[in-house]
């Protein structure tokens, strides 16, 4: 089972968040995968550690992978959640008050972005709606 969180944009301009999962199919030899997600871009990047970023959207719809550092993404509410390696964001949250976020240890934060297609089947099942 791989976490994801989902971010997005609130009927009320305000980014909320709810805790998920990415969603398997039935395995058959011992392994599982999610169906396909058609995507139309992939890059990286590293903010090094100590790093912040203080209010902010996301540009685009989005995936992001962390492959290092552990953060804590806040919204305008003062709710927060942390994110570690291995973790998925699934940032929708490309209008209104947006999100901040700081690295909490002494890891750079290093990430893949994944743009994936507007018609995409996501793969994410919510666990809980935390905020």
């Amino acid at each position: 089972m791989i976490r994801c969180v989902r971010l997005w944009t609130g009927e009320d301009g305000n980014s909320l968040f709810e805790e998920g999962i990415i969603e398997f199919k039935d395995s058959s030899r011992g392994d599982s995968e999610s169906l396909p997600i058609a995507v139309s871009e992939l890059s990286f990047r590293e903010t090094t550690s100590g790093g912040s970023y203080d209010w902010h959207q996301d540009p685009v719809p989005r995936y992001v992978i962390t492959l290092s550092g552990t953060l804590e993404f806040e919204t305008k509410d003062g709710s927060t959640f942390i994110i570690k390696p291995g973790d998925v964001l699934l940032a929708q949250d490309n209008s209104g008050t947006g999100h901040k976020w700081r690295l909490m240890d002494d890891e750079p934060w290093r990430r893949a972005y994944v743009v994936y297609k507007e018609d995409a089947g996501l793969c994410f099942k919510p666990t809980k709606t935390t905020k």
